[in-house]
């Protein structure tokens, strides 16, 4: 009860991201590419040369306040429209009020969040408002607006695409929330640096999820003798519903549960394989990240052995990419446990160790005659493309031409093993081998 009479005093009822809505691009955090100090779209704005646009870019990264300190800076009536509340008549009737004020020399902003909800009768009625210059429409959307938004629409608006907010943005702007009189500044609050780092972490680039998560943490602190409210990290772990608050996506735990993967994967250990991908996972750590460092590994790891395991990672991308989190988890679990049952050869990764440390401190080797291009007479009277060999003119499908510079002609790359599929794959090299030697010896 002495917490909540705290907050009622200050009678501000309203969430801490909408009380923290800047008002000016100097007080807006991150989209330092487009509004950055003489960034294109700062220009369009300082200069009052605001067109038509489309902001693009996922949740809570400023697309609304953008909007608004566009409307503000521009001196233009902002309106918020909605896809799901409105209705062709309600469009209409906006548009036709915006036309009055633009008689009135009033322009008018008109919002339009989530503008790939709009179906097309919807994004139709706006282009002829758009064309006339009746409205300057900010579009926001977390889709490609190339699939979501209709061409005739997207042709007259430009596009900004907005990117996820960095951690350093975010603890920047949970500094200035617990300063400000618009935020917690009339609070009395002790936090730990580390817990602001683990929120800016867990919001995953979303100022709103970052401030949200503050707020509920400070709500739930506990009150000292001295009326200051403290957050410790138990309080933190319950509001953002993780143990994992020590887990830095660039720091020592990163690389340490990585490892954990990538070697559960290649002893063969599925359980060990998915507990240590779910960890990352539960940390905040980018799905994407991980079934990247599962393509690697499929042919780093398993290579030659199992070809199809570079389907199945890269497939598991692919969905990652679809779907996201949450659900994307069952995917990235279906990859670590292929890979970690699949049949291992690194003879891949070998092979190309081999050949970078002989490219790195060898000569650059020529290319031997025989096999270079020849697509111009010059080239053919220096003997360019001469004794070039076509293996499919052969019965066998080969030809004993050698393709490695003379210096290097007697290295051996690749040596593949006898895992899984690679056995099949050593046993045909070894047949070439020996063709080649009989070819030699007739």
């Amino acid at each position: 009860m002495e917490q909540l009479s705290l907050f009622d005093d200050r009678q501000q009822t309203a969430p801490l991201a909408s009380r923290l809505r800047p008002d000016s691009l100097d007080d807006y955090v991150g989209q330092e590419h487009l509004v950055g100090k003489g960034k294109l779209l700062r220009r369009l704005i300082e200069e009052d040369n605001i067109s038509s646009m489309i902001f693009w870019g996922p949740p809570g990264v400023g697309k609304t306040t953008l909007a608004r300190i566009i409307a503000a800076q521009t001196k233009a009536e902002f309106v918020e429209f909605s896809a799901v509340t409105s209705g062709i008549k309600e469009v209409r009737e906006i548009m036709n009020q915006a036309e009055a004020s633009r008689r009135m020399g009033i322009r008018t902003l008109l919002f339009a969040d989530e503008i790939h909800r709009f179906n097309k009768a919807q994004q139709d009625a706006f282009l002829p408002f758009v064309e006339k210059g009746s409205i300057i429409l900010v579009g926001a959307t977390t889709e490609n607006p190339s699939f979501e938004i209709n061409s005739a629409l997207l042709s007259r608006c430009k596009v900004f695409i907005l990117k996820v907010l960095s951690e350093t943005d975010l603890e920047k702007l949970l500094h200035y929330a617990l300063k400000s009189p618009k935020g917690l500044g009339n609070l009395q609050i002790s936090i730990e640096e580390s817990h602001l780092s683990a929120i800016a972490r867990f919001a995953n680039g979303d100022a709103r999820t970052a401030l949200n998560t503050l707020e509920m943490a400070v709500f739930n602190g506990r009150m000292d003798e001295k009326a200051v409210l403290c957050v410790d990290e138990e309080i933190l772990s319950q509001c953002m519903n993780r143990r994992s608050l020590l887990y830095d996506k660039t720091g020592e735990e990163h690389y340490n549960l990585i490892s954990a993967l990538h070697k559960s994967m290649r002893n063969s250990d599925p359980d060990a394989a998915v507990y240590w991908m779910y960890r990352m996972l539960d940390g905040g750590e980018d799905p994407l990240y991980i079934a990247r460092r599962l393509i690697r590994f499929a042919s780093e790891d398993v290579g030659m052995a199992d070809s199809r395991a570079l389907s199945v990672a890269v497939a598991a991308y692919q969905a990652c990419h679809f779907l996201g989190m949450p659900e994307c988890d069952v995917h990235l679990a279906h990859a670590v446990v292929y890979l970690s049952m699949a049949s291992k050869s690194n003879s891949l990764y070998m092979a190309c160790e081999a050949v970078k440390k002989d490219v790195k401190e060898l000569p650059a080797e020529p290319v031997p005659l025989q096999i270079r291009n020849a697509p111009t007479k010059l080239m053919k009277e220096l003997d360019y493309g001469k004794g070039y060999q076509y293996a499919h003119d052969t019965e066998e499908k080969l030809t004993r031409m050698q393709c490695l510079p003379d210096a290097l002609a007697e290295k051996k790359y690749y040596r593949p093993g006898t895992a899984g599929e690679e056995r099949v794959v050593k046993e045909r090299l070894e047949e070439i081998a020996e063709w080649k030697k009989g070819q030699k010896r007739s």
